[in-house]
């Protein structure tokens, strides 16, 4: 176990608080389908980005309107497809318990402000005060911006904050930030992280600090 002292906690949503991957997984082969695009290149480009950054990058070369439409296809399906979004296990307990201590606590994801909603409300995991969305940050992971953003709208600094991630861009973007770091998943893509490790937030628990507006996670 790793024990972790901070005042804020930061939070990726789609595999570190929801599960969405069955929705993601279909919506975007779908689009790969439809433009001619190599599925498994667009989803490691993709995992943890933007939708229209991932966009930009496959099919912005094609004009404007093609990735437009691209946009408004995966932003309709994403928003509207919710059967098997689930939490990730522990998600919902573990915030609910942040929210019985007063910590502060925001949500930092690449998702719009109502993909994020659809997700959080189809999981039952609560919506965190202070949220962060793909509309209110112009450097989307992995650059710090979002969780940078994240920890100021809480009053903090980043490095006085825990971000939790799952994917390359947004474990870049939380160590950018200077936030202390705690990894949610088993994918191998992150051998060199030196940081904590879990399969899920099951095991994850928080305490109040000694000192005042501290708190201590157990993960």
């Amino acid at each position: 176990m790793t024990t972790l002292t901070a005042r804020g906690f930061l939070f990726d949503m789609d595999g570190t608080l929801v599960d969405s991957t069955a929705v993601v997984e279909a919506v975007w082969a779908e689009l790969a389908a439809q433009y001619g695009l190599d599925l498994a290149e667009l989803h490691a480009f993709g995992h943890g980005r933007q939708s229209r950054t991932t966009i930009h990058h496959f099919l912005g070369d094609r004009g404007g309107d093609v990735a437009a439409q691209a946009l408004r296809y995966v932003d309709t399906e994403e928003q509207t497809r919710l059967d098997g979004v689930v939490e990730i296990p522990g998600a919902a307990a573990l915030l609910r318990s942040l929210h019985e201590l007063g910590a502060p606590v925001a949500l930092v994801t690449s998702a719009s402000f109502p993909l994020a909603l659809a997700r959080m409300g189809a999981a039952g995991v609560p919506m965190p005060d202070a949220i962060v969305t793909a509309e209110r940050v112009e450097h989307s992971k992995p650059h710090p911006d979002g969780y940078l953003l994240g920890a100021s709208l809480l009053g903090l600094a980043a490095e006085d904050c825990i971000g939790f991630e799952d994917a390359d861009a947004g474990v870049a973007a939380v160590q950018s930030s200077g936030a202390q770091l705690v990894v949610v998943g088993e994918t191998n893509l992150r051998a060199t992280v030196d940081a904590p490790r879990v399969a899920d937030l099951t095991s994850a628990r928080v305490a109040a600090g000694e000192t005042l507006g501290t708190f201590v996670l157990t993960v």
